[in-house]
């Protein structure tokens, strides 16, 4: 049946990790400002949003994040110097950052869990459904994931999860979904999760990656949730509480996602997803390829 959902406008970015596993590098930098070839990469994450139609975008930081607002904001010593060199490729490059969205940010004072940060912003979403993204998760632009989620949820309500085929013995990695078929091939109904199962509980080789469209009834219930795993209070288990009666906020679809995916959550899957970026890139990679290829071949 067709639905008549409110439009979504808003993107929420959590983006008040420590990045642990990047130290040395995060003690005085943000993670999400670790550059992926010449952007950081947050920005790839609002660009995402943008594309898809979301010019809100709510960021959840935390103490020392101070460069994500910097980043986003204008440089007027910089855009001055740039402009006296006449050097307008760089001018706009900078002024890209600042002109993209209309940005906001509140720190979630208590790192407590992704549900704790995605409660933080119910005072700025309202009562709309609205979109998370998580930055260790960089969709490629000409796989338009975040548009397909939209476009799901305007037609059928609640929530929508991106979910992607994973080898069953990393499901344990992920958050895993148990499914049940619809008319798309790509959209399939979400009837439990479960967070970070082991191999043999798993219902499915289903993992749920970094991009939700979540619709606000998930506020009150991320309010009651009980802290889980990790003792966090897991989105995860909200989304399992809306699964399990769509009355409470509608029913739980996922898009299944075969797409371009680039995960920068992890040292090796950074350095894989700089690679993979710059050999695609038209400025570097004819050059780069051709280097990697001597590398790979004589020095290795």
């Amino acid at each position: 049946m067709t639905q008549s959902n409110p439009r979504i406008s808003k993107a929420v970015i959590p983006a008040a990790g420590l990045g642990t596993r990047f130290l040395p590098a995060t003690k005085a930098t943000p993670k999400e400002m670790l550059p992926v070839v010449d952007k950081p990469a947050i920005q790839y994450v609002v660009e995402e949003a943008v594309a898809a139609g979301l010019h809100d975008v709510l960021m959840i930081t935390g103490r020392n994040k101070r460069p994500l607002e910097d980043h986003f904001d204008r440089n007027y010593e910089l855009e001055s110097a740039l402009t006296r060199k006449g050097d307008a490729d760089r001018l706009r490059m900078v002024r890209e950052s600042s002109d993209l969205a209309t940005m906001h940010y509140v720190r979630q004072g208590d790192p407590r869990g992704l549900g704790h940060a995605v409660l933080c912003a119910a005072p700025h979403v309202g009562d709309e459904p609205f979109a998370v993204l998580l930055g260790d998760d960089l969709i490629d632009p000409r796989d338009p994931l975040l548009t397909r989620m939209t476009e799901v949820q305007g037609r059928e309500g609640g929530s929508v999860i991106a979910l992607m085929e994973v080898p069953s013995a990393m499901i344990h990695q992920y958050g895993c979904a148990a499914v049940e078929p619809t008319a798309e091939a790509d959209v399939v109904r979400v009837t439990g999760l479960v967070e970070k199962p082991e191999p043999a509980d798993a219902p499915s080789n289903l993992a749920v990656i970094g991009r939700y469209v979540l619709d606000p009834a998930v506020f009150d219930i991320l309010r009651r949730t009980e802290p889980g795993r990790g003792n966090e209070i897991q989105l995860t288990d909200a989304l399992q509480l809306l699964a399990e009666d769509e009355k409470v906020g509608g029913p739980v679809h996922g898009v299944v996602f075969k797409g371009r995916r680039y995960d920068t959550g992890d040292r090796s899957d950074y350095l894989r997803a700089i690679v993979r970026l710059a050999c695609e890139r038209e400025d570097l990679g004819p050059e780069f390829r051709s280097w990697l290829r001597r590398y790979v071949t004589e020095e290795m």
